[in-house]
């Protein structure tokens, strides 16, 4: 019966860790599945409970930090970027006007919904913007530095 315990609490956990994305909660249900384990071994409650904690604890201190470390954005640790880390700092031309509220843009061939980076600004339907940060599947575009003499906006120089 011990071992049912485990294997619900580590299914509980599991996920909530979905929910979360913490990688913190599903560090616990490590531990739970190897007490659980323990438990179907025939240990007691007490010996159970020490081999949860010491799960738990180990894959928190040495498992945690290394996923975390192999999880960084590709920007961070210096790799080549891929995916929609590679979109910002490229080029766009706008099709459509772009406010802070809608616009549209193409972006290497596709088609990405844009929203100016700076609220006040707005930019017209054949101008070349650049991509400063993707959000969802939006895309926050700035002036293009290239053929505009105002640059990038301080916070991304």
């Amino acid at each position: 019966m011990d071992a049912v315990f485990w294997i619900v609490l580590g299914v509980v956990l599991a996920v909530a860790e979905i929910f979360t994305t913490t990688l913190f909660l599903i560090m616990f249900a490590a531990g739970a599945f190897a007490a659980a384990g323990a438990a179907a071994l025939g240990a007691d409650v007490a010996v159970q409970a020490l081999v949860f904690a010491a799960v738990s604890a180990l894959c928190v201190a040495v498992v945690r930090p290394v996923i975390r470390r192999h999880a960084r954005p590709a920007l961070e640790s210096g790799e080549q970027p891929f995916g929609v880390e590679a979109l910002e700092g490229a080029t766009a031309l706008v099709l459509e006007p772009v406010d802070a509220e809608r616009g549209l843009v193409k972006i290497d061939g596709e088609m990405w919904s844009a929203r100016s980076f700076d609220a006040t600004r707005s930019y017209a339907a054949g101008e070349r913007v650049q991509v400063i940060k993707v959000r969802g599947a939006i895309a926050l575009v700035w002036q293009d530095e290239i053929s505009s003499p105002g640059g990038l906006p301080e916070a991304k120089r």
